[in-house]
C-alpha cells in the first residue's frame, strides 16, 4: 500500500515509532532496527522458565523458581537503559562503563539462572565498538570472559557453558568490530570524496576569475578608452565620436555574448563525471551502484539536465533510501532521450522539496517530463525525459559513451 495513502491513524504510528526509535538509537549511528531486534537475544534468558512450564526441567543444570524468574526479570529492566546509554555515549571510557555495567549484571545474575552469560555476551559485543585499537578492544573481551569462567568454575557449571559463551561471544565481537571499521572507512572515503569535491571546486572557481579577468579586462579597457576619445571628439568631429561611439557598442555587445558563453560553460554539468561522482559516493555507503549509456547526441543544456537530474536523485538515495543497489540507464527511443534511476530501497511517499522541484521546473523548461515511482519495500524509480534536438539543428556531437558500469 503507498504511504500516501495509508489511514492517518498508521502513519501516525508509524511516525510516533521512528521518534521512539531516534530516542532510543541516534538515526546518525546508521544502525536502524538493529539494535532493538539484538534485543531478541534476551529471550534465552527465560530458557528455564519455559523448560519448567514444558516440563523438561531435566534438560537443564539448573532449573528456575519463582524467585529466580522475578531476579531475571528485575534484571532485565536494569540493563535496558544501560543497553540504549550505551548507543549515546562518546567517549572510550562511558562505553567501557556500560560494558562494566552489563557484564556485572551477567556474573551477578548467575547464580541464580543458568542463562546470564547472555549479559556477558552483549558486554563482549560492546566491547567491539569502543574506540581504540583491536589489542585494547581484545582485552576487554579477555578480561569479561577471564572474570565469567572464574564464575563458572566456581559454580560448578559445566565447562561447555564457557565454551557456548566464549564461541557466540567471540562471533559476535568480530561481526560487531569489522562492522565499526568498514563504516569507519567508509566515512573517511567519503571525506576523501568531498575533499577532491572541494578541490575541484576551488580549481574551477580560480580559472572562472582567471577566464573573467582575460575575457574582460581588455575588452572594458578598450570601452574606456574608446568613449573617452568619443567625449573628446564630440565637440570637434561629431561624426568621428559618432564613429568611436557605435565602436564601443560593438565592443559592448561582443563582450556580453562572450560572457553569456562563458557562464554557459560554468553552468553546464557532465553526465559521465557526475555519474563517476556517484558511484565514489554510493559505494562508500555500501550501495552497489551499476550505469549503461547509450550513444547519444546530447547538446549542452539537455546534459546539464540529466546530470543534475542524477546528481538530485543518487543524494536522496544516498540520504533516505537505505538501498543496496542503484541503477542508472540512459536510452534514445522515438526522438527522445529516456533516463532511468532506480533503487531498491525502502521507499516512501514523495513530498516535493526544494531539490526535486528545481529538477521538475529544468526538465519541463526544455519540454520534458519527470514520473517519480516510490512505495514503501519497493524502492524508488525516477524517469526523466526530453526531446531531442531535431537532425536539422546544430548540436555538437557528443563524445560515444560505451556502456559502463
Amino acid at each position: 500500500m503507498n504511504a500516501d495513502r495509508m489511514p492517518l491513524t498508521m502513519r501516525t504510528f508509524q511516525a510516533r515509532l521512528l521518534r521512539l526509535r531516534q530516542w532510543l538509537v541516534p538515526d546518525e549511528l546508521g544502525l536502524g532496527w538493529a539494535p532493538l531486534y539484538m534485543l531478541g537475544y534476551l529471550v534465552f534468558l527465560f530458557l528455564p522458565a519455559i523448560f519448567n512450564f514444558l516440563g523438561t526441567r531435566e534438560l537443564l543444570w539448573f532449573g528456575m523458581e519463582n524467585g529466580q524468574l522475578l531476579a531475571t526479570l528485575a534484571s532485565v529492566v536494569v540493563f535496558l537503559p544501560i543497553y540504549f546509554l550505551s548507543y549515546r555515549v562518546r567517549s572510550a571510557a562511558a562505553e567501557g562503563a556500560c560494558l562494566l555495567a552489563i557484564a556485572g549484571l551477567g556474573y551477578a545474575l548467575l547464580p541464580f539462572n543458568s542463562f546470564a552469560n547472555t549479559y556477558v555476551i552483549y558486554a563482549v559485543a560492546i566491547a567491539a565498538t569502543i574506540d581504540g585499537a583491536l589489542r585494547y578492544k581484545l582485552a576487554w573481551m579477555i578480561g569479561v570472559f577471564a572474570v565469567f569462567l572464574l564464575q563458572v568454575i566456581a559454580l560448578n557449571y559445566p565447562l561447555f557453558v564457557f565454551a557456548i559463551t566464549l564461541l557466540v561471544g567471540v562471533a559476535a565481537f568480530f561481526s560487531n568490530h569489522f562492522y565499526v571499521e568498514n563504516r569507519r572507512k567508509g566515512a573517511e572515503l567519503k571525506l576523501s570524496h568531498d575533499e577532491v569535491r572541494r578541490l575541484a571546486a576551488v580549481a574551477e572557481r580560480e580559472r572562472i576569475g582567471r577566464d573573467l579577468h582575460d575575457l574582460l579586462g581588455h575588452t572594458l579597457s578598450l570601452v574606456a578608452l574608446k568613449s573617452e576619445l568619443a567625449g573628446k571628439l564630440l565637440e570637434r568631429d561629431v561624426a568621428a565620436a559618432r564613429r568611436e561611439i557605435d565602436e564601443v557598442m560593438r565592443v559592448a555587445r561582443d563582450a556580453l555574448s562572450q560572457v553569456r558563453r562563458a557562464v554557459t560553460g560554468i553552468r553546464a554539468a557532465g553526465l559521465a563525471a557526475e555519474l563517476a561522482s556517484a558511484k565514489l559516493l554510493l559505494e562508500s555507503g555500501g550501495v552497489a551502484f551499476r550505469y549503461a549509456l547509450a550513444d547519444v547526441a546530447l547538446t549542452p543544456e539537455l546534459e546539464t539536465v540529466l546530470a543534475l537530474g542524477v546528481r538530485e536523485a543518487v543524494t536522496n538515495i544516498q540520504r533516505h533510501a537505505r538501498a543496496f543497489r542503484a541503477e542508472v540507464a540512459l536510452e534514445q527511443r522515438h526522438g527522445r532521450v529516456l533516463l532511468r534511476i532506480g533503487d531498491d530501497g525502502r521507499g516512501s511517499a514523495i513530498v516535493p522539496g526544494n531539490g526535486l522541484t528545481g529538477m521538475r521546473e529544468r526538465i519541463e523548461a526544455l519540454g520534458g517530463d519527470l514520473r517519480i515511482d516510490s512505495a514503501p519495500g519497493r524502492g524508488t524509480r525516477v524517469e526523466i525525459e526530453l526531446p531531442l534536438p531535431e537532425p536539422s539543428s546544430p548540436a555538437p556531437a557528443a563524445a560515444s559513451r560505451p556502456i559502463a558500469s
